[in-house]
């Protein structure tokens, strides 16, 4: 599964959401399995979408067929977009698929890894992480994705932003030393999204 997530700056928020809507528009696409985005909690304007294929070639098609008569209702609304694409790797708990009905936010965790230490980071968050994250009373689902260049996508999917607060602080920071984080990420980056129920495909 592929998986595209893009943070964008939005500058007309009446007409994103509005043009977001449109993007019902993929259901008939081959290969798209699910969409669903929100606000950042923390940065004003700050707009997060995730997007699922079943393959890159899937993808591939949709972007050189359908994808700039459903973007272009957007045009103009927004700034400073980044894409980004990942594969799939493992699930966080357990039957993870594209469903964003059932959570309220999302946490996305964007690492960027040592590349020598790229294997026990992904070790590493099997065998402490996705325990811990999938025994919290709140965690719906989540799934980690791979991009080239030790690039590692960690997006979780909970009931409430409190639940996830309280994950947060009682466990994130000793799991940080059992895992070893220093010394594996160069970078990270997070969020925390407050899904919109009509952005959802």
């Amino acid at each position: 599964m592929l998986v595209k997530w893009i943070r964008c700056t939005v500058v007309d928020r009446r007409g994103f959401e509005r043009g977001q809507r449109k993007w019902a528009g993929l259901l008939g696409e081959p290969g798209f399995r699910g969409q669903g985005g929100g606000w950042s909690v923390g940065r004003t304007g700050v707009a997060h979408i995730f997007s699922f294929w079943e393959s890159r070639a899937f993808y591939d098609s949709f972007m050189a067929r359908s994808h700039d008569r459903l973007a272009a209702s957007q045009s103009g609304t927004f700034k400073d977009s980044q894409v980004k694409l990942f594969d799939y790797r493992f699930d966080v708990k357990t039957g993870f698929e594209p469903r964003f009905t059932d959570s309220d936010v999302v946490r996305i965790a964007h690492c960027r890894v040592r590349e020598e230490r790229a294997e026990h980071f992904a070790l590493m968050q099997e065998k402490v992480w996705n325990p811990a994250m999938a025994g919290s009373p709140g965690m719906v689902r989540g799934m980690f994705g791979e991009a080239p260049g030790s690039e590692f996508l960690v997006l979780s999917m909970w009931q409430s932003a409190a639940e996830h607060g309280k994950y947060r602080a009682e466990r994130v920071e000793r799991l940080a030393l059992r895992a070893q984080i220093e010394a594996d990420i160069a970078a990270l980056a997070g969020d925390i999204v407050q899904l919109e129920p009509g952005w959802i495909v």
